[in-house]
Order: structure tokens, then C-alpha cells, then sequence
């Protein structure tokens, strides 16, 4: 019996060339575009996000390309409530949140998935660029373009319904096969930054969604050195836009404390943590870490790779994952991901919680402070 296959289409050329591949496997394929906003103009327009008004219209010209059916579900609704409206509380908890890994986790594996499966498809092929390999997610073969720590959070459960065809393959090889197919997205230019924030301003749209709430800049001290319109508006290891000229030496975000609404800064020595706390921990590569295994960690999307030891416990508000890097990392923020590998393969992953530096790397920071 023919695996029926539903093809996740954006309108880039990745997922067209990837629905191109499963079709011409001889699957049963169909594609879909996602609608994630009731009006595309409010998102982004042109060719440099991934909820265009002319991205629908491009998926659509690729499915006729490729000749299969080609259908819009409208995901609006799903997206502001698991995306957008997520991303608006975890910047006003005082977090990081990555948008894309969301999209990712909540929208297209899991409501899609979900609707898919109700439909009587087998899988889900989408353009990301990365591997499975015996039901485990590996890294692409295209080190720069690989998306496998956002894709770190999928469930053993979704992976095995997703297929991703583009993984052995470089990004360049994809645009030359999207030209040689006749693809009119060979060379439309790849998405960039937050597809929902029109402008680019993050500053700007969560000051419209929460408000100016002035509040204090503060040093590690206690000292007020400045003032801010929200504390939401900072990330921790921000160097940028704090407003605090005439500072001998740069200043660093080291913690946003969203209750208080302050804002504390400080040298970036003082980013270096090397413990890591994460919550809601995910198993799709291995059965949970129940004793202290050494491995590898990533800690933010094409981000550096840390060798690190990592163990699942029992807390009281359930498992959580427990990191501890052999050097510290600087600027690791909570709401952000920790992605576990052994080698290229993905293991799973949790949502960072909290950070905090050892003895060892406190001593560390006093002495290149000092330095």
C-alpha cells in the first residue's frame, strides 16, 4: 500500500524541493501551505519571512510544478494562541523564547500532525534540514544550515510520522535541484527573523502588546545606573540600546527580574554560567538520563555545541533536566531550549528554566574581571 504523504509547503524552495522528492519516491503526496495570520499583511511582506503574502501563491505554482494536489489550512487561530500569545508571556516572565522552535513543536507536529493523521495521511515531509536516522533526529550534512536544535523538541512519537528529505543534501545542491525542476523559488532568498513582527521591532510589538512599564537599570551592586520603558524588552547578554553612555567598560543584560521590573547589568564576565536547570525535558533519541551521562549540548539556535554531563531528576513540580558544562557558557538565557547530543544525533531536550555559576566559574570570572 502507498504511504500517503502530506506535504508541509511554506513557499520556500526547501519544502518545495522536498515535496518534489517524496513524489517523485513514488508516495502518495499533497501539498499544504499554512495560513498562520487571519490577514498576511500584518505579518510580513516580500520575500524574507515565512508568512508572505506571496508565499502561498509561490507553494501553489511549486505543487503545480510538481504536480499534486495542493490545499490552504488556515492555522491562525493555533498560531497566536501557541506561538504568538506565548511569546508575548514569556518575554513579560522575564525569558527568551525562540518562535520558530514553538511553531514547530505546537503548530506544524503536532495540530498538523494531528490533523494530518485524522485525515488518513502516514507522515508529514517538510524542507527542514536534517536527518532521521533509525527513527532518531541527526544533524543535516549541511553544518550551516542544519535546524535539527529546533527540532529538538519533538517527541519519539512525531518523529516517527515526520519524513525529512532534504538532510543529506547541502542548501546550494537544493537550489540547484529546485532550477533543474523548474521551480520558480530556486532562488527566493531564505526567511529571516520573527515572521509575525512586521517591522523587525521586537522592542517595539511587545511594548504594543504589554505597555511601557518604566522601571530601573541597575549594576551588580545595586546601584541604579539607568532606567528602561519594560523590562521585557531585554534579553540577558544584550549589549545594545541599555541607554548607558559614558561606562568606562561595556555593560551586559545579566538578569531581568519581571516582578520588581529591573533590569541588572554588569561585565561580560558575568554571563559565564555553567550550570543549567531545564524543565519539561523530551526524550526522542534515548530513554530519559536517569544517571549522570556525559555528552554534548546546544544552547541556542546555530549556537555553540558545549561538552557537558547531563542527568534527568525528580522534582516537585516533575522531571527536569540538570546541566552541567565542562566550561561555561556566556549569555544563556531562560525560556530558550537545551538541546542534548550524542555526536550529531539528538537525544532530546527542556526549556531552560534557570542558570547559575559554580564555585569554579565564579573564581574564573573574578580573575579575567581583575585581569
Amino acid at each position: 500500500m502507498t504511504l500517503r504523504v502530506l506535504a508541509a509547503m511554506s513557499g520556500g524552495v526547501d519544502s518545495a524541493v522536498a515535496a518534489a522528492r517524496v513524489a517523485e519516491a513514488g508516495y502518495d503526496v499533497t501539498g499544504v501551505h499554512l495560513a498562520l495570520s487571519k490577514n498576511p499583511q500584518s505579518y510580513r511582506t516580500g520575500a524574507r519571512g515565512c508568512c508572505t503574502v506571496e508565499d502561498s501563491h509561490d507553494a501553489r505554482r511549486a505543487a503545480d510544478v510538481i504536480g499534486i494536489p495542493f490545499y490552504v489550512w488556515d492555522m491562525s487561530e493555533e498560531f497566536d494562541r501557541e506561538v504568538v500569545q506565548d511569546f508575548v508571556a514569556e518575554y513579560e516572565a522575564g525569558n527568551t523564547p525562540n518562535p520558530c522552535l514553538r511553531c514547530n513543536e505546537k503548530i506544524k507536529f503536532e495540530a498538523v500532525l494531528d490533523r494530518a493523521v485524522a485525515l488518513g495521511f502516514d507522515a508529514v515531509a517538510t524542507g527542514h534540514h536534517v536527518r532521521k536516522i533509525d527513527g532518531r533526529l541527526v544533524r543535516s550534512v549541511d553544518e550551516g544550515k542544519d535546524q535539527s536544535y529546533v527540532l529538538g523538541v519533538l517527541n519519539a512519537e512525531q518523529l516517527d510520522h515526520a519524513m525529512f528529505p532534504l538532510g543529506d543534501c547541502t542548501k546550494d545542491e537544493v537550489r540547484a535541484e529546485a532550477e533543474r525542476r523548474g521551480l520558480s523559488v530556486a532562488d527566493k532568498p531564505d526567511s529571516h527573523d520573527i515572521c509575525f513582527i512586521a517591522d523587525g521591532d521586537t522592542a517595539g510589538f511587545l511594548n504594543r502588546r504589554l505597555g511601557e512599564k518604566p522601571g530601573p537599570i541597575q549594576d551588580q551592586d545595586g546601584n541604579v545606573v539607568g532606567t528602561h520603558k519594560g523590562s521585557h524588552g531585554f534579553t540577558i547578554g544584550q549589549r545594545k540600546g541599555l541607554g548607558l553612555g559614558g561606562a568606562p567598560n561595556p555593560r551586559y543584560v545579566l538578569s531581568i527580574e519581571p516582578v520588581n521590573n529591573t533590569v541588572t547589568v554588569g561585565p561580560r564576565e558575568a554571563l559565564r554560567v555553567d550550570e543549567i536547570v531545564g524543565t519539561k525535558p523530551v526524550w526522542s533519541g534515548s530513554e530519559p538520563l536517569a544517571e549522570p551521562t556525559d555528552c554534548h549540548v546546544q544552547l541556542r539556535a546555530h549556537g555553540e555545541v558545549y561538552p557537558a554531563t547531563v542527568v534527568q531528576r525528580e522534582a516537585e513540580d516533575g522531571p527536569e533536566l540538570v546541566v552541567r558544562l565542562a566550561e561555561p557558557a556566556k549569555g544563556v538565557a531562560a525560556g530558550q531550549a537545551v538541546v542534548v547530543y550524542d555526536g550529531d544525533t539528538v537525544l532530546g531536550s527542556a526549556t531552560i528554566r534557570s542558570t547559575a555559576r559554580s564555585e569554579k566559574a565564579q573564581a574564573e570570572a573574578a580573575e579575567a574581571a581583575s585581569a
